[in-house]
């Protein structure tokens, strides 16, 4: 639980220095295309995701902010007593079985410990739109056991060569290689099969959209399509807007799924679907910037897993294409954006999701 010592009452400080940097929240209904979040001073690109090719746009930035102070609300608690629920379900998810060693292999990833930041994501989602919890937790469960077998994949030879996830050794260091492989597919069929036979008290129709959206984030036009980019990009030199799409669906299209997920179980309808949708694209982005950002300041140590790796592959990076400074700036705008999403539902209960942004802005590992 290290990361709780992230959060500090330096949040709110972190939060007012964004809004009051020439940033204002727009209280119009954001429309059905969606925006390439690079600065307008930077860079514009096009995206396609599973769902639509959207037109980039260049808002307005006015120079008067909205003051906004985060909502009061027991954040390391909360965090907390998320992740016991999440770790509880995907142990029961996983027993201890024949064949053993693929079993005790994929509980060794699974229950290996991370901040479940998209599995409580998708359960704020859930209940920031009317939801209770326990309507997401099976789909919070599959989307953490995608999120593991992408690690246990990227972590092999063939692909980053990692030898530490989470603290520990990596899977197939362990387990071998072939080992390691087949536990990446059994994680990704059982996400699918917990959704499919878990969810209860949730219409078959929101169940199969939701089935539907995981797929769309893990496959050839997500998560797959962003890491066949990646690979390809090592050792080029790589635009701005091809990084954008390498991060949009290598990393922000499964954690856009968790929170999407979490508000169809929920019962939400179209609209705060897609505001959901804004918002989480905004995080995932600010996820991956403030994680290149993370890899050329931190230790291995202090990260949990091997730093400057993007360095020694010569991987394009937020840092290498824009410099430093100006990806942290990057990443407070991507902050300031995703507030404005949550700022059309009820303040109390979109707290947690106020919080877990500021989180992902400030995480140190």
């Amino acid at each position: 639980m290290a990361f709780l010592a992230t959060i500090s009452g330096l949040d709110n400080l972190f939060l007012s220095n964004t809004l009051n940097n020439n940033f204002a929240f727009s209280r119009k209904l954001p429309p059905s295309q969606s925006y390439s979040f690079l600065h307008k001073k930077i860079q514009a690109s096009n995206v396609a995701n599973s769902f639509r090719a959207f037109q980039v746009k260049e808002q307005e930035v006015s120079s008067k902010a909205e003051k906004f102070i985060l909502p009061k609300f027991e954040f390391q608690e909360y965090m907390v007593m998320k992740a016991l629920k999440v770790n509880k379900a995907l142990d029961e998810a996983i027993p201890m079985q024949e064949p053993i060693k693929v079993h005790e292999a994929m509980r060794y990833s699974l229950l290996a410990g991370g901040k479940r930041v998209r599995p409580i994501l998708c359960m704020a989602s859930c209940e920031v739109v009317g939801g209770d919890e326990s309507l997401a937790i099976p789909a919070a469960c599959a989307v953490e056991m995608i999120h593991t077998m992408s690690l246990v994949h990227d972590d092999l030879p063939c692909m980053d060569n990692d030898d530490l996830r989470r603290g520990k050794p990596t899977n197939h260091k362990v387990f071998g290689e072939n080992t390691a492989v087949l536990v990446g597919d059994a994680l990704l069929s059982l996400a699918f099969e917990h959704v499919a036979t878990k969810t209860q008290n949730v219409t078959p129709q929101r169940v199969v959209q939701a089935i539907g959206e995981l797929g769309s984030a893990v496959g050839s036009e997500g998560l797959v399509a962003g890491q066949i980019v990646d690979l390809a990009s090592e050792g080029k030199q790589v635009s701005l807007t091809e990084l954008e799409y390498i991060h949009h669906h290598k990393t922000a299209r499964l954690l856009e799924a968790a929170v999407v997920c979490g508000a169809i179980m929920g019962g939400g309808n179209e609209v705060d679907v897609e505001r959901m949708r804004s918002y989480a694209r905004c995080i995932g982005l600010l996820f991956q910037v403030v994680d290149d950002i993370l890899d050329v300041t931190k230790s291995s140590d202090e990260l949990g897993k091997t730093a400057g790796k993007d360095l020694i592959t010569d991987k394009a990076t937020y840092p290498k294409l824009m410099g430093l400074e100006k990806a942290r700036q990057y990443a407070s705008e991507l902050m300031a954006k995703a507030m404005n999403e949550l700022s059309y539902f009820d303040s109390a209960k979109a707290a947690p999701l106020y919080h877990i942004a500021s989180y992902i802005a400030n995480r140190q590992n």
